[in-house]
């Protein structure tokens, strides 16, 4: 990660040089001892991660990161611990108190880290199912499913964008077998949902994105725990 730190106070800068020299996978492309220089390299700098004080002469730390339209991740240092709640309100990752210990800087990179490696995980992409449908053969991709409907020996497979499902000749249970794992779950005997597609749930109701509205069976009511779990 590509890190930036914005102090006032030049011995703060000195302990963020020596700690982020100590720390793996983190370097440091600039310090600025005034907010103003700082604002304007953030600006057509790419940064992954702010060090930014709070208290400056200039513009404080809360006025800069939300000033910034490109925000990087940001790590709140200041001596005064009534800031904190302004700093988590701008989503820092974390709030520093001075003077800063190395294992709690690291604690704070830590986190930083693990955001940044969530953010720039590649998307899985699920592969494509072959059905046969109007004897034709037609690929469907998970991602566009909206929800299954099963109909005795046919299903009907409602995609995303699109007011005609496709119709096709299988069980509900085989073809939750041919989807993702984990990424779909039977409601009731008649319905797959996607998982990410459940907007909420409300007397054994799901309450799909599209508005879409589904009966959870008694015999599938395990469904809402596994749901809020996720």
């Amino acid at each position: 990660m590509n890190c930036v730190a914005i102090d006032d106070e030049p011995l703060a800068l000195d302990v963020i040089r020596k700690y982020v020299s100590e720390v793996e996978g983190v370097t440091l492309t600039a310090t600025f001892d005034d907010a103003i220089s700082g604002a304007t390299y953030l600006k057509t700098e790419k940064t992954d991660l702010l060090f930014v004080d709070i208290n400056m002469p200039d513009i404080s730390g809360l006025q800069l990161v939300a000033a910034l339209e490109n925000k990087p991740m940001v790590i709140f240092t200041t001596a005064h611990k009534k800031y904190a709640f302004d700093g988590f309100e701008l989503e820092a990752v974390d709030y520093l108190l001075k003077p800063i210990a190395f294992e709690r800087f690291k604690k704070a990179v830590q986190k930083a880290e693990a955001l940044y490696d969530l953010r720039n995980e590649p998307v899985k992409t699920a592969e494509p199912i072959i059905v046969r449908s109007e004897y034709k053969m037609v690929k469907i991709n998970p991602e566009d499913i909206e929800y299954i409907e099963g109909m005795e020996d046919y299903i009907k497979i409602h995609l995303r964008n699109t007011h005609q499902p496709i119709l096709t000749l299988m069980s509900l249970k085989g073809f939750l077998e041919k989807l993702p794992d984990g990424d779909f779950s039977r409601i009731h005997r008649s319905y797959i949902v996607p998982n990410a597609g459940v907007r909420s749930i409300s007397n054994k109701k799901v309450f799909l994105q599209n508005g879409k509205e589904l009966t959870i069976s008694d015999s599938y009511l395990d469904f809402i725990e596994k749901w809020k779990a996720k």
